[in-house]
């Protein structure tokens, strides 16, 4: 299974992310959890510890890498450069493995009008391409609110796209925004999972804003998620009874297209 989790910043979806990969691999799946924020937090999620996350040098800056592979200078433009780097290693070479997981952090991608067609942006596009077309493992995407990392092909390798919503009419509309993307590029499955839920109301409200089909689960409002994030600890060592319902209802939608296939 390739899934990519996206949302509002600041909705949950890197807990969910974190959470989603040692769920599997605890399940005895081979894990690939591929950050692709820019503003990378899957490591701290998963339960890395800070000194050895902040080790991590993400492809986006391994600027000799960048150059062996397309032939050209990173943050240099007008430059030939090859449009298809060879990239079936790097995942291997540059991943990290932390209790079964491997965590690779690809850093930033430069949108339109910053630049795109840049060596760097080739490079993390094509390894990305790579990852979700040909890698076996359960892969996981950390995105940001976005699809700028996908191309057509490479969405419609894409099984499921999470989507973290909390109660918000902002947060609600970057969903639907990036459902209609994600529809137009060949995603076709979504599910939508509800955070920071403290009202019946609000889970209610949330359900109604999305197909039945695409609703995976609600997460109540935890402070053990919030203190969790403030003391660096991973949220699956911390999971109480409730809060490892919820999530576990939420895995197991998950696995259910895992073993339909």
């Amino acid at each position: 299974m390739k899934f990519a989790v996206s949302g509002k910043g600041g909705t949950g979806k890197t807990t969910a992310s974190g959470l989603l990969a040692h769920y599997f691999n605890n399940d005895g799946y081979q894990v690939l959890a591929v950050d692709a924020d820019p503003d990378a937090n899957l490591a701290s999620a998963i339960g890395i510890p800070p000194e050895k996350a902040s080790s991590i040098i993400p492809i986006s800056e391994q600027y000799q890498l960048i150059s062996e592979r397309t032939g050209a200078k990173p943050k240099q433009f007008g430059q030939l450069f090859k449009l298809n780097p060879t990239v079936n290693d790097i995942a291997d070479k540059y991943g990290l493995d932390f209790q079964g997981i491997k965590l690779l952090v690809m850093g930033g991608v430069q949108k339109g009008g910053e630049g795109c067609a840049c060596p760097e942006n080739v490079l993390l596009r094509t390894l990305l391409a790579e990852i979700i077309l040909n890698r076996e493992e359960v892969v996981i995407v950390d995105m940001e609110a976005g699809i700028e990392h996908l191309g057509r092909a490479t969405s419609r390798a894409i099984d499921r796209m999470l989507i973290t919503v909390e109660p918000g009419s902002r947060s609600v509309s970057t969903a639907k925004a990036i459902i209609k993307l994600a529809k137009d590029i060949g995603i076709e499955s979504f599910g939508i999972i509800g955070n920071k839920i403290q009202e019946k109301s609000q889970e209610a409200w949330i359900r109604s804003q999305f197909t039945p089909e695409q609703i995976l689960g609600m997460i109540s409002y935890h402070e053990t998620i919030r203190e969790a994030d403030l003391k660096q600890q991973p949220m699956i060592e911390v999971l109480d009874e409730r809060l490892g319902k919820e999530f576990d209802e939420i895995y197991q939608a998950c696995r259910v297209d895992q073993q339909s296939g």
